[in-house]
C-alpha cells in the first residue's frame, strides 16, 4: 500500500508540473540583463521585451544585475526558481571567460543552467579617442608599443567580452601591459573615451556605431574575419595585416537548471518569431547585430556552441592572461 501511495503522489506531482508548464505564464516574467542599463545587451533586451510580452501574454520586465563581467547577473539566473519566471542573457563572458578569469566562479556554466537558444551574434570594433594620433592598425600598433606604460583601455567590466577582446588584442600586437580600466557597463566606458579620459575600447559594434558616425571616436579596425554590415567602411584587422584578432561574440537566452522543457520551448518559439519579424531583424542588423539562422536557435545548438567556444578561447585567454 505504501508503494502505491508513493506512486500516486509522484504521478500527481508530475501531472501538476505538466499542467503548470501548459498554463505558463500567469504572471510577469523577469529577464535578467547581466550588465548595467544603457549597454548593448540592455539595448537588445529592450528591443525584444515588448514583442516577447505580446507573444507570451504576460509582461517581460528587464532587471539589470551588473558586475564581474556578467557573472553576477548569470548567478542571479542560476539561483532563481526553475519555473520559467526568471530567465536571462548569457554570452561569452558568463559561459566561457568566467571559468578562466575567476578562481571561484559563482556558478558552473555547464551544469547550472538550462539553455534556451541563441539570440544574436555580435562583433567588436577597435575605437580610439578622437585625438589619439593614429588612423589605422599599423599606426595604432606602433603608438601602443611606444606608449604601452602610459595607455589605458576601458571595458564593460573585468571578464566581459569587451575586456577579453582587448586582452587578446594587446597580447597579439605586443603591448600586453597597457592598463585596463574596468567600468560597471560599457556605456560608462564610452562616456570616458568620448571625453578623452581613456585611449581605446574594443567595443561592441551596436554601441560603437553612433559614436563613430557622430565623430566622437575614431574606428581603427573591425575585430572579426569579415567587415561588419553596420560599418562597411571600417576594414578588419586582418585586412590591415594583423591576423588572429577575431573577437566575434554572441548573446543567448538561459534559464535556471531544471526549467521545464515545455516552458523553454515557449520562450524559444516566441524569440524565433521576433527574430523572423522583418522590422525587428532590420533594427538588429542596423545595430551591427547578426540574426542567427533558424537551425542555430535551438537549445542543443547553444550547448554545442559553448563547448566550441571553450575550445576556441581557452588557450589564447590562458596565454594572454599569463603574459600580464
Amino acid at each position: 500500500m505504501l508503494r502505491i501511495a508513493i506512486a500516486i503522489a509522484f504521478a500527481a506531482l508530475a501531472a501538476g508540473s505538466s499542467a503548470g508548464a501548459q498554463d505558463w505564464p500567469t504572471r510577469p516574467i523577469m529577464m535578467v540583463v547581466p550588465f548595467a542599463a544603457g549597454g548593448p545587451i540592455d539595448t537588445l533586451a529592450r528591443i525584444l521585451t515588448p514583442g516577447l510580452s505580446e507573444q507570451l501574454g504576460q509582461s517581460v520586465v528587464v532587471e539589470n544585475v551588473g558586475g564581474a563581467g556578467g557573472m553576477n547577473g548569470a548567478a542571479r539566473v542560476a539561483r532563481a526558481e526553475p519555473d520559467g519566471y526568471t530567465f536571462g542573457f548569457g554570452n561569452q563572458g558568463t559561459h566561457v571567460f568566467s571559468r578562466y578569469l575567476y578562481k571561484k566562479p559563482l556558478y558552473n556554466p555547464d551544469t547550472d543552467f538550462t539553455p534556451i537558444g541563441l539570440v544574436v551574434g555580435n562583433s567588436k570594433v577597435l575605437v580610439v579617442r578622437k585625438d589619439l594620433p593614429v588612423n589605422n592598425m599599423k599606426e595604432f600598433v606602433a603608438y601602443a608599443r611606444k606608449n604601452e606604460s602610459k595607455m589605458q583601455y576601458g571595458s564593460g567590466g573585468g571578464g566581459s567580452a569587451t575586456h577579453i577582446a582587448c586582452v587578446l588584442l594587446t597580447s597579439k600586437i605586443g603591448a600586453p601591459k597597457i592598463t585596463h580600466v574596468p567600468y560597471r557597463g560599457v556605456a560608462l566606458a564610452i562616456q570616458d573615451i568620448t571625453a578623452g579620459r581613456i585611449d581605446f575600447l574594443c567595443d561592441i559594434t551596436s554601441t560603437a556605431q553612433p559614436q563613430i558616425v557622430g565623430g566622437r571616436v575614431k574606428a581603427i579596425a573591425t575585430l572579426r574575419k569579415t567587415r561588419s554590415p553596420a560599418l562597411p567602411n571600417v576594414p578588419t584587422a586582418l585586412e590591415q595585416g594583423f591576423a588572429d584578432v577575431d573577437a566575434d561574440g554572441w548573446n543567448a537566452f538561459i534559464a535556471p537548471r531544471g526549467t521545464p522543457p515545455a516552458i523553454v520551448a515557449k520562450i524559444n518559439a516566441a524569440t524565433g518569431k521576433l527574430l523572423d519579424d522583418p522590422v525587428i531583424s532590420k533594427r538588429l542588423l542596423s545595430l551591427g547585430l547578426e540574426v542567427p539562422p533558424k537551425q542555430e536557435r535551438s537549445p542543443e545548438y547553444l550547448t554545442q556552441l559553448v563547448k566550441d567556444e571553450v575550445a576556441k578561447w581557452g588557450p589564447p585567454i590562458t596565454a594572454a592572461i599569463g603574459a600580464k
